[in-house]
């Protein structure tokens, strides 16, 4: 299978990037609208929350301990006991899901406290966290079992209807945020309101492609169910390994919770742009190779194991490392021209740019973590994943700790930007720690062809980066400028980086036809 893998991760990438692209139409009505103000704070602690518990029932532990078990059964069941697994494991899940969201909804006041405890209850924040709380948090249930659904397609090669699902979100909350908050006396309850639409909408989205395989059936209670149990214990464990970097961004916001107002929004808006690479590229490479290394598992081949781990993790430093650079070396005209506008000023485009820096240098880490990982969960293991991600929570906490934590108490400048830089030092840990154990139990087997894509790497991305010093400028100059102004410069800064790195690649020899082969 040469292309089928580069053409879905295509496809993944492709919706992917739309997705990103209205993300960053929604921040930016977002920070023109709200700016950096305590309401913002409020509204991303509400809506954080319930995208954590997304991430670790959703996109994280359930994912990734469904999609073996569905895929699986696919290739050795029938139809319909994939549906019966399938709406088994939708009861199941859905009625866990409901005592979870009544049980959210109701403690509201506990958990902003327990996740911005540096919210002062007097100061305003933590009243209107705990009031669009109560309206985002329903968001887990419906996307969780959006999830469920996108899971199923996805094994069965459908992967265009679950790429698209961040795309209804940002349409959904853009269009709250532009047409419905400014025109209410509560505009945040506005932009919760939209949370939880969102979560709806995309649900619903799912029931047509179900439907055409033949597994739409009503939810059932299906506890003593060979796969049901099956997808349990694998889930567990993952829940806290899975999701290593969603629990070290919540701990973040924990702290950041005492630092001064703004500094959860400018940490927000600067994981939202270092995401956008992520998100179009890693994230859409791992979404897609899961289920292929799942059936080259079942299907004891490891040496086609090995060869699409390796294939993947080769274009993902293609594409990661030079997105590491460019985020690096125009942070500043970045956040000017895509957030700087009405209510963020220029004191709050700097400060996002210092901790778009620091989330800048652990993108490679988070990016090779994204591959990694479903070299074991395709082999249902997840037990060992949890053990390397509480040691790299381990080691970002112990940097909180000993500099973040006393180099705020001591007034030290941008502690904002601190804590971003201890999310990519647990990054880093863990995709060392994952990949040592992929080789020492010889399920990967780096190819030769890396001696030679190093050398060719490094060149490229040490000239993409002295042309970008050059190209941007001084970035103070940025915010003088009218924003098509700025948007142009930006646009040229991109598309001639990436010229000049695909021909310096060219140059020393990289061809195309190597990174499509798996």
């Amino acid at each position: 299978m040469k292309t089928g893998f580069l053409r879905n991760t295509s496809i993944v990438g492709g919706m992917t990037l739309v997705s990103r692209v209205t993300g960053l139409l929604r921040d930016m009505v977002y920070a023109r609208l709200f700016g950096a103000s305590p309401l913002m704070d409020a509204f991303l602690v509400a809506f954080k929350i319930p995208n954590f518990l997304r991430r670790l029932t959703g996109e994280g532990a359930f994912s990734q301990a469904f999609v073996p078990v569905v895929s699986d059964y696919r290739l050795k069941r029938s139809t319909a006991e994939v549906d019966e697994l399938v709406s088994g494991v939708m009861g199941t899940l859905g009625l866990g899901l409901f005592v979870l969201t009544a049980v959210g909804v109701l403690l509201a006041p506990l958990m902003v406290w327990l996740f911005a405890p540096g919210f002062d209850v007097a100061g305003g924040r933590h009243e209107l966290a705990v009031q669009m709380l109560r309206f985002t948090f329903p968001y887990i249930f419906f996307i969780s079992l959006t999830a469920l659904g996108s899971g199923v397609l996805n094994s069965y090669g459908k992967f265009g209807v679950a790429a698209f699902n961040p795309i209804i979100l940002n349409v959904v909350m853009i269009g709250f945020a532009a047409g419905v908050a400014p025109h209410t006396t509560e505009p945040g309850l506005a932009l919760a309101v939209g949370v939880l639409v969102a979560g709806v909408v995309q649900l619903l989205a799912q029931f047509r492609g179900l439907k055409r395989l033949g597994l739409l059936s009503w939810p059932a209670l299906r506890w003593h169910h060979e796969g049901v149990r099956r997808v349990g214990r694998l889930m567990l464990p993952g829940i806290f390994g899975s999701s290593v970097g969603q629990i070290a961004q919540l701990l973040d916001t924990w702290i950041a919770s005492f630092l001064i107002t703004g500094s959860i929004t400018w940490m927000y808006y600067a994981v939202r742009l270092a995401e956008f690479p992520m998100g179009v590229f890693s994230i859409a490479l791992g979404t897609v190779i899961l289920p292929g290394l799942t059936a080259h598992h079942a299907e004891d081949s490891p040496e086609r194991f090995s060869a699409t781990l390796d294939w993947a993790l080769r274009l993902t430093c293609v594409v990661s490392l030079p997105a590491s650079v460019g985020l690096l070396m125009l942070a500043g005209p970045l956040i000017a021209t895509i957030n700087g506008y009405g209510q963020f000023n220029a004191h709050d485009v700097q400060m996002t740019s210092y901790a778009l820096i620091a989330n800048a240098l652990g993108l490679m880490g988070m990016s090779v973590v994204k591959v990694l990982a479903p070299g074991f969960f395709a082999r249902q293991d997840t037990r060992l994943p949890v053990r390397m991600g509480i040691i790299a929570l381990s080691s970002a906490m112990a940097f909180n700790v000993l500099v973040v934590i006393p180099w705020s108490v001591w007034g030290g400048p941008l502690p904002h930007a601190l804590l971003a830089m201890a999310s990519g030092i647990g990054a880093y840990v863990n995709a060392w720690l994952l990949y040592r154990a992929l080789r020492r139990t010889g399920v990967y087997r780096p190819s030769p062809q890396w001696r030679r894509l190093g050398f060719q790497l490094l060149v490229a991305n040490g000239v993409l980066l002295v042309f970008l010093w050059w190209a941007t400028g001084v970035w103070s100059q940025w915010m003088q400028w009218h924003g098509l102004s700025r948007a142009g410069h930006l646009g040229l800064c991109v598309v001639g980086g990436a010229l000049v790195y695909v021909a310096c690649l060219w140059l020393l020899g990289l061809r195309y036809r190597e990174l499509r082969a798996v």
